[in-house]
């Protein structure tokens, strides 16, 4: 199927199977209000206007700045954070129609593992009253039976039996982060999202938490949202890869594709600024240039960017072998469209040559 410019990459491919989660149009503003009597007087657009697919058993990285949005797309699609409008759909349900009581039930199937392995988990309880809690809430098992789960639960992060009586802070990051992943799988969920899992660890840990998720992922059939700011781990540990800039996505492909040949000029400033294994290797750096645009004053009234130039592409220059790109010209964000000879490769552009 040929992609139009009205088409969003959830819609792309047809030869990929019924997509296990569904992402349409999503959009989550925080209201800003001041003055004496808290008047509204604008939004933080978090996430404007969102789409893409999951499919089983695939992981999908969610790239970019630190502000970006990614996190709070994450935590929308669970109802952690209440979205403004747009569609979830997750194995054929629509989330954000589900009651209380059926978004519990749904709970059991989607599941998240956060960024910080401290702040996530209660330092009164122990390890097995966390990794046992959600199973007891769902009332899947109690007694012997909860203790057998939990214990097989922490040996197949890699831990033992024995470390369920124990408390957090007995633990080193990489354990807690172990711990924190057991937790996510006690309800044996099919989609987990995983916000930015690695970045607050030892790189020779990191190593080890991604394998262990690869393995998990094989095991279970899990599929992931992989949420990450290191472009290394994501292209060791993607099958396809998202890459957001205030909000919105800017670009996407399936990694190869993306590594190989990025179109979007965010994109390229990205990937130029990852570090190469080959101290010797040389490569094109790309500058981006100016303050992060602020998701508060970033917008008028009616949408449209406030600094918004009818100039199409970005404003860039090159002196001393470097481009460099004035965010100000990134502010355009037209929607995505289908690259030429480029199934499922999608970038934010007013048309290719």
């Amino acid at each position: 199927m040929t992609a139009t410019a009205t088409q969003t990459p959830a819609t792309a491919d047809a030869d990929r199977a019924q997509p296990l989660l569904s992402v349409k149009d999503l959009k989550t503003y925080f209201p800003v209000k001041r003055g004496l009597m808290r008047r509204h007087v604008g939004n933080v657009r978090a996430v404007d206007g969102v789409s893409f697919d999951i499919g089983q058993r695939e992981t999908l990285g969610l790239v970019g700045e630190s502000g970006c949005g990614k996190s709070t797309v994450g935590r929308s699609i669970l109802r952690l954070i209440p979205a403004t409008s747009g569609s979830v759909t997750f194995d054929g349900e629509d989330v954000f129609a589900k009651s209380h009581a059926q978004m519990k039930k749904l709970r059991r199937q989607m599941q998240i593992i956060f960024q910080d392995p401290v702040g996530s988990l209660n330092p009164r309880m122990t390890v097995g009253r966390i990794i046992g809690e959600p199973i007891i809430v769902h009332k899947i098992a109690k007694g012997s039976e909860l203790r057998d789960r939990v214990a097989t639960l922490l040996k197949k992060v890699g831990l033992e039996p024995d470390h369920a009586f124990r408390y957090p802070h007995e633990f080193s990051g990489g354990q807690r982060q172990r711990i924190g992943i057991a937790r996510a799988l006690a309800l044996e969920p099919k989609f987990v999202v995983c916000d930015e899992p690695v970045s607050a660890l030892d790189v020779s840990i990191q190593s080890q938490i991604l394998n262990l998720l690869a393995d998990l992922q094989e095991d279970f059939g899990l599929s992931y949202l992989f949420i990450a700011h290191n472009l290394a781990v994501v292209e060791h540990f993607c099958d396809r890869v998202a890459v957001m800039y205030l909000g919105r996505i800017v670009e996407l492909a399936d990694r190869d594709t993306l590594y190989r040949n990025p179109l979007h000029p965010y994109t390229r400033a990205l990937l130029s600024a990852a570090p190469t294994p080959d101290p010797a290797g040389k490569k094109q750096r790309i500058m981006l240039e100016g303050d992060v645009p602020s998701p508060i004053h970033f917008f008028k009234d009616n949408g449209k960017p406030a600094a918004h130039t009818d100039k199409a592409g970005p404003d860039e220059h090159t002196e001393a072998g470097v481009t460099h790109i004035t965010r100000q010209s990134l502010l355009d964000r037209p929607p995505l469209q289908e690259v030429p000879n480029e199934p499922g490769h999608f970038v934010s552009t007013h048309g290719f040559e």
